[in-house]
């Protein structure tokens, strides 16, 4: 997927992209967004824009918004009368500082059934089985299409030199709405994961070996998913251009949705996020006496400068992000040359009520609302109930949104990542994998698994070893599960076990690794989806 030479950038008078991620902070997407802006915003100045959910507040502001009422000839104080939406403009505080408008959308709520009898008019979107958070990203979607129209008015744009980029199934029904009311402005749609297959992984089937006979539509009413796999799909279809993370997710799409993307385009990463040396060394030298004060605590033991830091992180979905491997592969780890320890954090979010400043428990940082039911919680339990851990080895749960504020480590995730001395990403689901990319952006080797979009890339453009590329890719099916955790296991005492010299050799090829993977080679591929949907929007109109 490498881009063998750049792709000529085609003149766009406004480029609008929009997810319920801009601003807000939920997922990988917001990752793909914020990393991938400063590029963009050399491309494209003042005609790039990111549109975002306003679900802010003057007790609860958003941390990466800045306001300027000024931007885009003083639109905020425009009146956009349809579904009464309002406005605020300003500049996302992410490298290259993007522009960005956040939209309030709860005017479009009354009019949904409205909108969804429209859907199914024009389009044949099923909305009739919805639920959930499906109207909440329906009326963001709608509002963005709205917005876009406007703004384009609001600043004389000709409508061809319009270009709308939505992001996910929330934003489908804007892309469907946009061609009602502007269809001569381009538009592309990127599913980052199909609803259907996260869900058929969710609910614990076997993805792989039974992948050639799966239907998504008779799919979606198994799982009672019709809603959003119905809007995804139509949104997939009507695109001027659509697009997927990875040739991985690109073959899911054409199985369960029925069409292929027309542009494979991987997620890269920008440099700007990591820091210079000087901050590292800082960075590294807190972040490590902050975790071994925590294992001390939590431990009650002491731990050597040279105990091993493992890590995983990212949504909590048990399976789909391998947790539940992760976990078993270290009930594999025995018997550590030296009788090294090894501290193995896991570091995703979960119904948190408050943190334990008292520790009570000897392998988590944080009380939970569902402490009996939280699967990463049990299984570590079990582990240590059932004496399956070695004794050199440390599990530690820390179950929240690493921002800093969470009461116990205040610590934000990218500054505590220098500190880590291996990750492990062993994803069952994954349609591309940013945990990892960021891992070995950060010279921190890694270790992944080949459903991931990157472990794919690693494979077809590396060599697949910790040493060579600071990335070692695990063959996972829907039968090796003991295979892949003893294999995770045979890597990580390997690593605990390895000299200085070594490791060195393996952060150094982790950082060579990121350098293949920066925003300045993969934003070509974007290049060729624009030149992609302008092509198909003039054969459309």
């Amino acid at each position: 997927m490498q881009a063998e030479k750049p792709v000529a950038i085609e003149k766009i008078s406004l480029l609008a992209e929009t997810s319920w991620e801009v601003c807000n902070k939920i997922g990988g997407i917001y990752t793909v967004l914020s990393t991938k802006a400063k590029v963009l915003q050399e491309a494209y100045g003042a005609n790039l824009v990111f549109i975002g959910p306003d679900v802010w507040s003057e007790e609860n502001p958003s941390p990466v918004f800045t306001e300027s009422k000024s931007l885009f000839k003083n639109f905020a104080k425009k009146e956009i009368t349809d579904f009464n939406i309002k406005v605020r403009c300003g500049k996302w505080n992410i490298p290259g500082s993007p522009q960005v408008i956040l939209v309030k959308f709860d005017g479009v709520f009354p009019h949904l059934d409205s909108l969804f009898a429209t859907m199914w008019e024009k389009f044949g979107v099923d909305s009739m089985h919805e639920y959930g958070d499906y109207r909440e990203g329906c009326a963001f979607a709608v509002a963005t299409a709205v917005v876009i129209r406007n703004l384009a008015e609001h600043l004389g744009i000709d409508p061809k030199g319009v270009f709308a980029h939505f992001n996910e199934w929330t934003t489908g029904m804007g892309l469907l709405y946009l061609r009602l009311i502007m269809p001569e402005a381009a538009s592309l749609f990127t599913t980052h994961a199909t609803s259907i297959g996260r869900s058929i992984c969710g609910n614990g089937k076997p993805l792989y070996d039974y992948f050639d006979g799966y239907n998504g539509d008779q799919m979606a009413g198994e799982l009672n998913m019709e809603a959003k796999h119905s809007l995804e799909k139509t949104a997939a279809i009507n695109a001027d251009c659509f697009t997927a993370v990875s040739d991985i997710t690109a073959k899911e799409a054409s199985k369960l949705l029925d069409i292929k993307p027309q542009v494979v385009t991987p997620n890269g990463f920008e440099p700007g996020f990591v820091p210079g040396d000087k901050k590292y060394k800082t960075l590294r030298k807190a972040g490590r006496k902050k975790i071994f004060e925590i294992a001390e605590k939590l431990k009650n033991r002491k731990f050597s400068e040279d105990t091993l830091i493992v890590a995983t992180s990212g949504r909590n979905e048990y399976r789909n992000k391998g947790l539940d491997l992760y976990l078993d592969s270290l009930a594999e780890l025995k018997n550590i040359g030296d009788n090294k320890d090894v501290i193995a954090l896991v570091l995703v979010p979960a119904w948190v009520s408050h943190p334990d400043e008292k520790f009570s428990t000897d392998y988590i940082t944080h009380i939970l609302h569902n402490m009996e039911y939280d699967s990463v919680a049990r299984r570590i339990d079990s582990l240590e109930k059932e004496h399956k851990l070695g004794d050199n080895v440390n599990v530690i749960f820390i179950p929240c949104y690493l921002d800093g504020k969470d009461g116990i480590v205040n610590i934000s995730y990218y500054d505590l990542l220098p500190a880590i001395d291996l990750t492990v990403f062993p994803s069952y689901y994954e349609p591309w994998g940013y945990t990892p990319l960021e891992s070995i952006a950060f010279g921190i080797p890694t270790i992944t698994s080949d459903k991931s979009g990157f472990g794919q890339w690693i494979l077809a453009h590396m060599v697949n070893s910790i040493y060579e590329s600071g990335v070692r890719v695990v063959s996972r099916n829907d039968s090796n599960y003991q295979d892949a955790a003893h294999e995770i296991a045979r890597q990580l005492k390997q690593y605990a076990e390895a000299s200085k010299d070594a490791r060195d050799l393996a952060i150094h090829a982790a950082f060579k690794t990121a350098e293949k993977a920066d925003w300045k080679y993969f934003i070509f591929f974007y290049y060729t989806a624009f030149l992609t949907a302008k092509r198909r929007r003039d054969q459309r109109i």
